[in-house]
Order: structure tokens, then C-alpha cells, then sequence
């Protein structure tokens, strides 16, 4: 079985980190093809070699002096180079690049983070280095080229056998080159593991998997083994993501299960990502919860709407003219809701207000600020009677007050709506309720 393994920056911040990732590699034979991003933090406030580099086009866009950033990061990788006694002339190949480095792109100088990292990975490994550039095929407005990149990829196969890859970056026909959004690591491995057929994409970063809730708020949460990929996307969408959201879709569409595995513990399980999970009764019953403060909800009351055509339309042409991307739309008989990200309308809502009012003409409508969701996700949830009642019973022994209720269309996760002083303990009161009940007894 062909896995590609994909290793954040933090698995390859430092020469410690090197020697973590060969060590992972060298214990699978299948382990063959390697996706590196640029080295990251090696401890609390150091930076992220691609931050710096951002850095260093601000520097140039402005005028400013450059070289004893550049004199930085280029030191990062000569002490990656000597602590492993590699032979790549790290040192003149970064003083190359810097010598010219005013004359290139800014989307080239930022790439050159993983191209440089992916260089010293390939000799360590003792496997070759394949230039991202060389494979992933970028179309001129900024999407991939599928068909392209996975000839350009099978016939690297074909006369390299296996390779490093550094992610983030590709380039179009022409030779320019191209980055994907931050975080683009992700979705290089999952385009190399697509098109490579691969058995398993395996996600490599500083965290065992995916958590059932945020361990900034519950105290040693479960973590979560096995998960399906609409699952994922609910909790990733309420802020619980260690994978770029766009890295699932390539693996996801040719059925490739994700694996989330941890440099620093890799004899931990991690995190399975399918697109369907095997039915298992004693599965959990709560797969994950997450949430985001700072919503806003406008309610608009207005007699006889169930009998008005078009009336949802027109109250959503309002948010779209402004380019206000609309949450949730709970709705009543005579009146509905549309929440949306406070941020999205703080110069904006009494304008949008006003719209409203004389689009559809309400018989009343307020502004809600200050509100927070909160996603209950468990693929579960539909199969077993009252999971929803002990929920709202939970919080309201709590003293939590709710505020919204709404439920996805695929019934694997309810979202609560509840005051932002109430978020952090209405999280922790679901999740001391269905603790228990969040792991699996099949293991």
C-alpha cells in the first residue's frame, strides 16, 4: 500500500525534528513519497520561516534594508545542514538566491521556504528531491490542474521511483510560479496522494489528532479516533481544525481515508478520516464539539410569510449586495432569523437593517449581538432518541440560556446558540454530560 506522509512546520523546525521525520519513514516501507512544508517554530515566540519570508517582500516593497533577514533565515538552515552533516551547499545556494532576490516574485520568494526545506530533507532521507514546480500544474486563475498535474506526477514515479515533495507551492504551464492558500502543505499531500492512488494520506503535525473539544476550555479532552469527513468539516468550520480545510477534498472525492498522526508521539493512534464509518453499536455517540463567539443575529417578524413567495429570497438578496456570507437561517412560521459573523457587519448593519425594512416591510426586527455557536457533531446523534433533550436539559440545569436552535440537514450536528459569557461553561456543561460517551469502546 502506497501512503504519502505529509509533515508540517513543526516536524521540521530543527535538526531534532530531522531526525523525528526519518525515524517515522525509515518504520514504513510504504512511507515512499514525503510532502515537507518550510520549517516552522522551533519554540514559543521563534518564527515560521514563511513568515519571514512575507516579511522579507514587505521589506523589499517598501525599500527597507532586507539582508539581516534574509542572514536569519538563511542561519536556520546552514544549522539544520551542519547538525546532520549534510553536503547540500545550503549557504551559497541561499546567497545565490538572495543576491537576486529583488528581481523575483513574491509568490517565488515565499516558496523558496519549503524548496530550501525540502532540499536538506531529500538528502537526509537519502531519497530524491522533486520541485513541486516540476508537477503541480496551476491553472492561470489560481485553480489546479488535475489532469495535467497527475501525468507530471506518475511519470516522476516512473523515473525517480519515490521522492521528496516540498507543498505550498506549484506552477503554471508557463513556468511562474504559484502558491497555494497558507496551509497549502495539506492540500499538496492530498493532490500527490489522489493522484498516486495511495492507501492512506498521512497528516503529520505537533498534535495527536483531532480533540473532542478545545483543551483550552475542557481539562484533557478525549481525543477523537475515528471520524468521517462531514464530521470533520462541522468541527473544522467551528474553529476545531488541524488540517486545511480545501486538503480534504482531493483524497475525500477518490475515496483516500486521512490519517492524523503526531511527530513528537507517533506511537499515539491519532485521528482516521473516512467518508463513511463502519456501523458499530457501541461507536460514540458525541464525535466532537466546538464553537466561535462574536455572531450576530437580525430577527425578522412579519405576519403571513409562509404564505409570501420568494419573502427568504429577498431577505438574503439584502446580506448579498452588502458580501455578507450568511451562517444559519432558523425560521418560525411568522418569522425567521439570519445570523452572521459580527466582524462581517460592524460597519454594516444598521445600513443592512434599513434594507430590510424597506424590501420586505416587517412588523418588527432586532438586532441580537454578542451571540455564540456552539456545534454538537456526532454521526451517531440520529440513531439514538432524546440526545437533543438531554442536551437542552443540561444547559438549562446549568443556567445556560439558548438562544438559537438548528440542526444540519445530514443530522450529525445540532448548533446551539448561546450569550458569549455563556460559551466557554455551556461547552464544558455538554461535554461533562456526554464524556462517557464520547469514545469509542471498539478500539
Amino acid at each position: 500500500m502506497v501512503k504519502v506522509a505529509k509533515f508540517g512546520g513543526s516536524s521540521v523546525a530543527d535538526a531534532g525534528q530531522f531526525r523525528k521525520v526519518k525515524e517515522i519513514v525509515q518504520a514504513d516501507r510504504d512511507r515512499r513519497f514525503v510532502v515537507v512544508s518550510a520549517s516552522g517554530k522551533r519554540f514559543s515566540g521563534d518564527n515560521k520561516i514563511t513568515d519571514l519570508l512575507l516579511l522579507v517582500n514587505a521589506h523589499i516593497a517598501y525599500h527597507v534594508d532586507c539582508s539581516a533577514l534574509l542572514s536569519d533565515i538563511e542561519q536556520r538552515f546552514v544549522d539544520i545542514a551542519e547538525e546532520l552533516n549534510l553536503k547540500y551547499p545550503i549557504a551559497a545556494k541561499f546567497e545565490e538566491f538572495s543576491s537576486v532576490i529583488k528581481s523575483l516574485s513574491p509568490e517565488y520568494i515565499v516558496s523558496r521556504g519549503e524548496w530550501f526545506t525540502g532540499q536538506l530533507m531529500a538528502e537526509y532521507l537519502g531519497l530524491p528531491f522533486l520541485d513541486a514546480a516540476d508537477v503541480m500544474v496551476f491553472h492561470h486563475d489560481g485553480t489546479i490542474d488535475m489532469a495535467r498535474t497527475a501525468t507530471r506526477v506518475n511519470d516522476a514515479v516512473a523515473r525517480l521511483g519515490s521522492f521528496v515533495l516540498p507543498g505550498f507551492y506549484g506552477a503554471t504551464v508557463d513556468g511562474t510560479i504559484k502558491l497555494f492558500q497558507r496551509g497549502g502543505g495539506d492540500i499538496t499531500g492530498a493532490i500527490l496522494a489522489r493522484c498516486l492512488e495511495a492507501g492512506v494520506y498521512e497528516n503529520w503535525t505537533d498534535v495527536s489528532g483531532f480533540l473532542a473539544a478545545d483543551p483550552h476550555i475542557v481539562e484533557n479532552p478525549r481525543s477523537i479516533h475515528r471520524i468521517t469527513f462531514d464530521e470533520m468539516r462541522e468541527l473544522s468550520y467551528m474553529g476545531a481544525s488541524v488540517l486545511q480545510e480545501e486538503a480534504i477534498f482531493p483524497v475525500r472525492e477518490a475515496n483516500i481515508p486521512i490519517q492524523i498522526k503526531n511527530t513528537n508521539r507517533p506511537d499515539k493512534q491519532g485521528t482516521f478520516i473516512r467518508e463513511k464509518a463502519a456501523d458499530r453499536e457501541l461507536e460514540h455517540l458525541i464525535t466532537g464539539i466546538a464553537g466561535k463567539r462574536d455572531f450576530l443575529a437580525i430577527h425578522i417578524r412579519k405576519a403571513h410569510t409562509s404564505a409570501e413567495v420568494g419573502y427568504v429570497r429577498r431577505v438574503l438578496a439584502v446580506f448579498e449586495r452588502y458580501g455578507v456570507s450568511v451562517e444559519h437561517v432558523p425560521s418560525g412560521v411568522d418569522a425567521l432569523a439570519v445570523v452572521v459573523n459580527g466582524a462581517d457587519v460592524r460597519d454594516t448593519v444598521y445600513s443592512i437593517v434599513g434594507e430590510l425594512q424597506q424590501e420586505i416591510k416587517p412588523d418588527s426586527i432586532n438586532v441580537v449581538e454578542g451571540l455564540a455557536l456552539i456545534s454538537v457533531v456526532g454521526r451517531n446523534m440520529s440513531r439514538r432518541a432524546g440526545t437533543s433533550g438531554r442536551i437542552f436539559g443540561a444547559l438549562g440545569e446549568a443556567g445556560v440560556n439558548i438562544r438559537m436552535i438548528t440542526q444540519s440537514p445530514q443530522e450529525i450536528s445540532i448548533i446551539l446558540g448561546v450569550d458569549n459569557k455563556d460559551f466557554e461553561r455551556a461547552i464544558r456543561v455538554i461535554y461533562d454530560k456526554f464524556a462517557d460517551e464520547m469514545v469509542s469502546t471498539i478500539e
